[in-house]
């Protein structure tokens, strides 16, 4: 009894730490979904406050405003080829770098750790010349291949450490029972890191769904814009449309959050499998 009451204080100190922790991560997010309906008027006077009644006003102006289903086809697009594509590429690269004996492994992957120490504010530069060269600027091509390799150093560490969770004892009975390499990668040693795929898949959906910067650099016009640069409808020099704002926002947001919640759990699992086994 004597211990319960001791350790009182600080059961207490980590419940209000944690629920202070909620209320400012999920806090702006209730307040978005409850403003986008609400009117511009009904903002402007409280923004804490609650509709007088729920509309769907802002989303209508929203659609109406923007070419909102336009920008979610690109962004449907660019980032499913961004994702399986560079989540299947780098986990090649990550196989070959732990299983590989090549000379140079070791520097190979010291240049891939380098670039996570690279603002990406100073890659803007540089990839905006590289695409006018090539000819990709103004194309789906360009930002799904920026995309990728945005991704690339992220999940190369996570798939690198699934990979060398696996005993290498399972490949070798592969090789005498008559697989070759590749088989053995595709058949065998990849269904075994599928909840490391899952996590790097997430985060790279993540990253290519919500990246702002390079899709306003790289691209100038609605043919090939992706979803966050709708809210630049929202806003001018002069007028401020909160509503249709707030439900653009939620329009963009969710499908983060529909896929995160449904593949939380592999993302946690592989997180911590991966810290733990790497």
């Amino acid at each position: 009894m004597k211990t319960q009451k001791k350790h009182l204080p600080l059961t207490l100190l980590q419940g209000v730490f944690l629920a202070f922790i909620t209320l400012i991560s999920v806090g702006p997010l209730v307040w978005i979904v409850i403003s986008s309906f609400k009117t511009n008027k009904e903002i402007l006077d409280s923004a804490f406050s609650l509709p007088s009644r729920f509309s769907l006003d802002g989303y209508l102006a929203a659609l109406k405003m923007s070419p909102i289903f336009q920008f979610y086809g690109n962004s449907l697009i660019i980032t499913f080829f961004s994702t399986v594509g560079g989540v299947l590429i780098v986990a090649m690269a990550a196989y070959v770098i732990v299983r590989g004996k090549f000379f140079g492994s070791r520097f190979l992957l010291l240049l891939f750790s380098s670039s996570l120490l690279i603002p990406v504010s100073a890659l803007l530069m540089p990839i905006y010349i590289i695409m006018m060269r090539i000819g990709l600027y103004d194309t789906r091509t360009g930002l799904v291949l920026v995309y990728a390799a945005l991704g690339l150093p992220t999940s190369l560490f996570l798939l690198r450490a699934h990979f060398q969770s696996i005993p290498i004892s399972i490949e070798e009975a592969a090789y005498v029972d008559g697989c070759g390499f590749f088989r053995t990668f595709f058949t065998i040693v990849l269904p075994m890191v599928k909840p490391g795929l899952a996590a790097a898949a997430v985060l790279q959906f993540l990253t290519s769904w919500n990246e702002f910067m390079f899709a306003l650099i790289l691209t100038k016009s609605n043919r090939v814009r992706t979803i966050p640069l709708a809210l630049s409808y929202f806003t001018s020099q002069f007028t401020f449309n909160y509503t249709a704002m707030f439900a653009a926002l939620v329009m963009v947001i969710l499908p983060s959050i529909v896929i995160f919640v449904l593949l939380q759990e592999q993302v946690t699992d592989s997180l911590v499998a991966g810290s733990v086994k790497g």
